[in-house]
């Protein structure tokens, strides 16, 4: 934007005053420390004549909606055809309620900025199509240890969510209690995805990073380790009943 504004001959206050930003404001967008916003990339369009090479850049500058960490993940996640799961600590992000997600989000740590936070619900919330809206449907599978669900950030409206969500025919959501957990269970959640195409992919996030691998070693291991889990945890059936005794409970 500032090249273009400089071989116009346009200053910068005559930007500033045509898109109704201060001088500083328009200085701070040039220099990268604040995103320009799409009234001024068209002014700018407009006054330094870029032929709507300026106002084309408003779609690349939309915010983010997930940590850099997960952006391959969750653009693989919409390729799917099938995607197995298994959570240690949190209910898996596609079966949260917005208020459950809302509580993680304002809460990490370092904190994040109050757009940020909206953004990343907003992105949550939109991933939860892959539920039933999917035609074909996405065959989907979650293995939810104990812990997580004896959170207290675990509430009624939380639990009955995921027997809602259990009932879809696409859908098996899986219980492991503490009796039933295996050394494999304590290492960490994981993700198996398949795509369209047969190429699959295991993930694995932690504190300091995350992995979204296809090496057949990796998928191999990840595989094993999800179906081991799996068939250490409660049936379908019997998970149901397990988290509606935990909403029963007072």
């Amino acid at each position: 934007m500032k090249r273009w504004r400089t071989k116009a001959n346009l200053t910068r206050e005559e930007l500033a005053a045509a898109s109704n930003y201060s001088p500083d404001t328009i200085k701070s967008m040039e220099q990268g420390v604040r995103m320009p916003t799409p009234r001024v990339l068209d002014v700018a369009d407009e006054l330094c004549h870029a032929e709507g090479l300026l106002s084309a850049a408003k779609e690349y500058l939309q915010r983010e909606k997930f940590p850099a960490r997960a952006q391959e993940f969750v653009e693989r996640e919409k390729e799917a055809i099938s995607r197995w799961s298994y959570d240690a600590t949190y209910v898996p992000g596609l079966l949260q309620t917005k208020g459950y997600t809302r509580t993680l989000i304002e809460n990490r740590y370092p904190p994040l900025d109050e757009e940020t936070v909206e953004e990343r619900i907003t992105g949550r919330m939109e991933r939860q199509a892959i539920l039933a809206e999917r035609k074909p449907p996405v065959a989907l599978s979650f293995v939810i240890y104990e812990a997580a669900l004896r959170s207290p950030l675990v509430d009624v409206e939380q639990l009955r969510c995921l027997l809602k969500v259990s009932r879809l025919r696409n859908v098996v959501i899986q219980v492991l209690p503490f009796a039933r957990a295996i050394p494999a269970a304590l290492l960490g959640p994981m993700v198996l995805l398949e795509t369209r195409d047969h190429e699959r992919f295991a993930y694995a996030e932690g504190q300091l990073g995350s992995q979204l691998s296809t090496d057949p070693d990796v998928v191999s291991r990840t595989t094993e380790r999800l179906s081991m889990i799996r068939a250490e945890a409660l049936s379908a059936a019997e998970s149901a009943r397990f988290i509606e005794r935990m909403v029963d409970q007072p």
